[in-house]
């Protein structure tokens, strides 16, 4: 019964959004158009022919024109509502001003371009909907601009995040990673492209699968919303909101046009090479777009030729450079394309069709491998991203100024192949593939009510649907058996929303308001008879859940004079559990974790810690319920023509968080399954562990406790004149559970407290050259959960390095077989004549406190690292234009060739190199 009225609840659902859209789309126009007229000039104040001036609305360009012989432009019949509108030219930085425009507006700009200007913010995720400057928003947002993205998005599009307050980069392998905003990852940081939801409720805690295959050429910017936003973006957005905004194809001004770039690359840190052919065709009518892109990323090379978590030094006390200074198993390849159509149907309504596909081959799990576990087999296989979407956009919608409907598809496919044990080879292998496809509606209309309000109405609906088989292969028998996936095959996710909001100059040019609310449901349902079945049972139950809440968020801008802004902002944030946290078992970047249910059926207890010291607390496991999240924010902001800063301090307190803790059972848990998985341990502390992590602990992930987040972020830019110009920020967050004062077991860490820096000199406007570093103070604050991660704390024990001594680095010809082949005892660690006794006492010695902890028996898990040591990296980059066509690109990065790593990464960072890159415009 309760499927069935979950089912006609969302039947009911779609048919009034749609019918709704229908209604709205058939409307009759009742508001009167306006006009946008303006002057393009050069610093000097010539005018200045040919400049390109696009009309953009929310994710599209609407139109395009050029300026004529006076620099003078005119878009006439423009629709009420807020515009970004674009100005570019060769030579000079891109100019964009939000433009509102109402009923009958005539309105006239002045612009003025600069060879090397400050960067002016306009942001249209902030506000759904609208397009805003973000001097004028409560709301901390990044913009980061396509001339950022070209210079740092060499390998994957994370890096992008490189050298911007609020936000770290997150990097689990070289073909795997994600983003830090304000202290979190993962589950908690919404991803968009285009406005159109990319994370789906298959999303791991800790590490995006999927973000990688975001290509960095297909876009145009990236916004980044800091701060709790689930009153706009439903779940999942505790951190924030990052969305991917793609290229737009461009129309013609009079004639048909056609222009296109290519772009090469190469990068000595990996030997990789790459780059990308972008193609547009417009008309007054239509523009397409295409871009077509590949790369090869080969073996990294970290600071000063060596990785500090590697296996062989993890468990045998070895410069992983045993190996070679090019790490194994880092090398990947990534291809796929862009193809967009925008279609002007009349002058108020514009239809707009995406396809976007990309693809990642030969990726591989390095922190499972060399890089951390010693494991034979960690593979990435069959990493596939499929996006599409169809929005209508309609001005003069009937009593709306403007409405957005959008239909979309996002299907991804990932296969994963393990075998753990620390390089056993005779160890079970694990093949489990997932699909993921999603689809989904949105919609919003909007209206000015008045000079100075504008509202704001909207829904969106996603419907997920999981196919994941799973099976393991014996690879001395070649017995090949059902196994229990990471989540259920078969899973069903349904989130959907209903939200409204305001925008209200209550004070021209003094006081801006804004607010949001939000009612979030999200449903979820797994079925036994979807399950393997394996010894006559079902590998998973039915279950099925349903959450809903409230969200909202409301802020305030003061312009006080002088350049002088004050602002601030509550949120409150919600954050459903999704199929991964309610129906996952297996192993993830911490160890092998299994959902509440699961621990619930064996009688399970949460622990006090994540790692081998964690006892009882007594409290039963019970089923998860939704996080929530209360944000305050307070701005001050200075903005001249030379200099800008805005200085934030803000507070986050996540209710009910999810922690992965250790599960505690009762006596006698050893036979038992969690999954497929027995339990092959339990200590007499009452945690067990499984053949594929068998030195740590079982996790379980729980509301445990409540955490908070404080933070400062400082940002800062300054002209010095028509040559010189700097910038600055710094980043500071301090997290800490609210039940006993230590760093909360939230997956990913707290990142380094980081400032960066950079100093650009640009003589004129065909040359460039710009030097930047990154300072980090060292992160001592590790929750246990980092201690007992591979990626930070490499906790290890006598037992793994037994492990490992016989198994993996004896299949790698590190150390010589034992009397019955690789995995059986004897042998020596060839590089230093050693045995496993004499290894095990060197790095282990019984009896002694290491890093806090005494080595008592082979399971004493003790971390090789209790904190993240700070860093410095300086490098130098620049640009040499050749004509109006023509431009090469370089970047010296890392030049003191400096080690390095963040917070939950799987591999260090990128040693000393040069990327090179040439880009032909035509």
């Amino acid at each position: 019964m309760k499927t069935s009225r979950t089912l006609a609840t969302t039947s009911s659902l779609v048919i009034t959004i749609l019918l709704t859209a229908v209604l709205s789309v058939t409307g009759v126009a009742q508001s009167s158009s306006g006009s946008i007229s303006g002057t393009v000039r050069d610093g000097a104040g010539a005018a200045i022919a040919g400049a390109e001036v696009s009309l953009v609305h929310a994710h599209s360009v609407l139109r395009t024109t050029l300026t004529n012989s006076d620099g003078r432009f005119t878009l006439e019949n423009v629709a009420p509502g807020s515009y970004a509108l674009n100005v570019t030219q060769p030579g000079f930085g891109r100019h964009s001003n939000a433009v509102q425009v109402k009923p009958g507006d005539k309105k006239e700009l002045d612009v003025a371009l600069e060879v090397n200007p400050l960067s002016e913010e306009v942001t249209v995720t902030a506000d759904a909907g609208l397009v805003s400057e973000a001097r004028a928003l409560a709301q901390p947002v990044n913009v980061i601009t396509e001339q950022e993205i070209l210079e740092r998005g060499t390998e994957v599009v994370a890096q992008v995040v490189d050298e911007e307050q609020g936000v770290n980069l997150q990097r689990t392998s070289p073909s795997l990673s994600a983003v830090f905003v304000r202290g979190l990852t993962g589950r908690n940081v919404a991803v968009y492209v285009d406005g159109v939801r990319y994370t789906t409720s298959a999303q791991r805690g800790g590490v995006g699968t999927f973000f990688s295959l975001i290509e960095p050429s297909s876009l145009e910017t990236v916004e980044i919303l800091r701060g709790p936003n689930s009153s706009q973006y439903g779940s999942d957005a505790h951190g924030g909101v990052v969305n991917f905004l793609s290229r737009s194809p461009v129309f013609g001004d009079k004639d048909s046009e056609f222009h296109g770039s290519t772009t090469t690359f190469y990068s000595s840190v990996a030997n990789s090479f790459g780059g990308n052919q972008l193609l547009t065709y417009g008309t007054k009518r239509y523009g397409l777009l295409l871009n077509a892109n590949g790369r090869r990323i080969n073996r990294l090379r970290p600071g000063d030729g060596l990785d500090t978590h590697a296996a062989v030094t993890r468990f045998l006390g070895l410069p992983s450079s045993v190996f070679g200074e090019r790490l194994p198993d880092t090398a990947f390849t990534q291809y796929g394309g862009l193809l967009r159509g925008s279609f002007n149907v009349n002058d108020t309504t514009q239809f707009l069709l995406s396809y976007d596909r990309s693809q990642q081959d030969g990726g591989r799990r390095y922190d499972q491998l060399l890089g951390g576990d010693g494991n034979l087999i960690a593979d990435l296989r069959n990493l596939m991203a499929d996006m599409f979407y169809a929005r209508l956009i309609k001005q003069d919608l009937g009593f709306f100024d403007t409405g957005s409907f959008t239909f979309s598809y996002n299907g991804q496919r990932e296969e994963r192949v393990n075998q753990g044990g620390n390089g056993n080879p005779a160890g079970a292998i694990t093949n489990q593939r997932e699909r993921t496809t999603v689809f989904g509606f949105n919609f919003y209309v909007d209206k000015q009510l008045g000079k100075h309000n504008t509202l704001l109405l909207g829904a969106d609906v996603y419907h997920d649907h999981i196919a994941a088989p799973a099976f393991t292969t014996d690879p001395v028998t070649g017995v090949v058996v059902n196994s229990r996936p990471r989540i259920p095959n078969g899973a069903r996710y349904l989130a959907y929303g209903f939200f409204a909001q305001d925008v209200f100059n209550a004070i021209p040019d003094r006081l801006h308001l804004s607010g949001a609310v939000r009612y979030s449901v999200a449903s979820y349902r797994a079925r036994a008879a979807d399950a393997p079945i394996v010894g006559g049972r079902p590998l998973f139950p039915d279950d099925s859940e349903r959450f809903g809440a409230l969200s909202g968020r409301i802020g305030a801008v003061i312009n006080v004079g002088g350049g002088f802004d004050i602002a601030a902002k509550y949120a409150r944030g919600f954050r459903a559990p999704n199929t991964t946290d309610l129906g996952i078992v297996g192993l993830v970047g911490t160890g092998f974790e299994v959902n509440s249910q699961t621990a619930v059926g064996v009688g399970g207890f949460i622990g006090t810690t994540a790692g081998a010291d964690a006892v009882t607390t007594g409290i039963p496991v019970t089923r998860l319920s939704p996080e929530t999240s209360d944000s305050f924010d307070f701005s001050l902001r200075y903005t001249s023509k030379r200099f800008a800063a805005e200085l934030i301090g803000f507070t986050t307190k996540l209710n009910d968080v999810y922690f992965d803790q250790a599960l505690i059972m009762p006596p006698g848990a050893v036979g038992k399954f969690l999954g497929s998985e027995p339990i092959v341990s339990q200590n007499i502390r009452g945690w067990v562990s499984v053949a594929s992590a068998p030195t740590s602990p079982v996790l379980v992930r729980v509301n445990f406790d409540d955490a908070r987040f404080n933070g400062v972020e400082f940002n800062a830019q300054a002209r010095f004149n028509d040559r010189f110009s700097a910038r600055a920020n710094f980043t500071y967050i301090r997290a800490y559970s609210l039940l006993n004062g230590l760093p909360p077991n939230v997956e990913g860490g707290v990142p380094n407290p980081a400032t960066n820096l950079s100093l650009r000199y640009q003589p004129r406007s065909r040359f460039y050259i710009e030097a930047y570093a990154t300072f980090t103070g060292r992160q001592r604050r590790l929750s246990s959960l980092d201690l007992s991660d591979r990626r930070t704390g490499a906790a290890r024990s006598r037992g793994a390095i037994q492990n490992f001594f016989r198994r993996g680095a004896c299949v790698r010809g590190l150390t010589t077989p034992g009397a019955g082949g690789c995995n059986t005892a004897g042998g020596i660690l060839i590089p230093t004549g050693e045995t496993l006794a004499q290894v095990q006492n060197r790095l282990l010695p019984l009896g002694a406190t290491i890093n806090g902890v005494t080595v008592v028996d082979a399971n004493s898990n003790v971390p090789m690292f209790t904190a993240v040591p700070g860093y410095g990296l300086v490098g130098l980059r620049g640009a040499i234009r050749f004509g109006e066509r023509s431009e090469f690109l370089f970047d010296f990065e890392n030049i003191g060739d400096k080690q390095y790593r963040g917070i939950s990464w799987g591999i260090d960072g990128a040693g000393r190199g040069v990327t090179l890159r040439y880009r032909y415009k035509f």
